[in-house]
């Protein structure tokens, strides 16, 4: 049974959707200063989220109506949290190395992380992606992904 004292916003599923709306909002902002052509995919991407964020909320809010106990945001703390640390070893090391190597070596990472571990399987994840991601911008958009510091231009 709900604690009766806690209120129905404060339960773990609906302060994770608030929060991650919150910071996708936040985010969103930027993307205005940006050309079109490179703003679509991160609006596009946060806007997503913002709507996932407040489905995510409404169905929480609805089971709060109907008395349904808080459920925890995460079975897997530590797998969160070395996903999160993974993809800001991603993000700075696009940087350095560049988005085609760190991609390359993120996907198989974070998947592994979240627990598939077939070497084939992520392999061929991971050429999917980098296939794709270069032939719609790549190729498509004529869009170029950081080189990276260490690689001379």
């Amino acid at each position: 049974m709900p604690d009766p004292n806690t209120h129905r916003l404060l339960r773990p599923e609906s302060l994770t959707a608030i929060g991650l709306f919150v910071a996708a909002a936040v985010l969103l902002f930027p993307t205005a200063q940006l050309q079109p052509i490179s703003a679509l995919l991160p609006a596009s991407m946060l806007i997503a989220m913002m709507v996932f964020s407040a489905v995510l909320l409404i169905a929480d809010q609805r089971k709060a109506a109907a008395g349904e106990a808080a459920q925890r945001v995460t079975k897997a703390p530590k797998r969160v949290l070395l996903a999160f640390l993974l993809i800001v070893a991603y993000a700075v090391s696009v940087d350095f190395v560049g988005f085609y190597v760190s991609t390359a070596v993120a996907i198989p990472l974070v998947a592994y992380v979240f627990g598939y571990r077939n070497p084939l399987g992520l392999a061929i994840a991971t050429v999917i992606m980098l296939s794709m991601i270069y032939l719609i911008f790549g190729v498509a958009m004529s869009q170029e992904f950081p080189a990276g510091r260490l690689w001379p231009k």
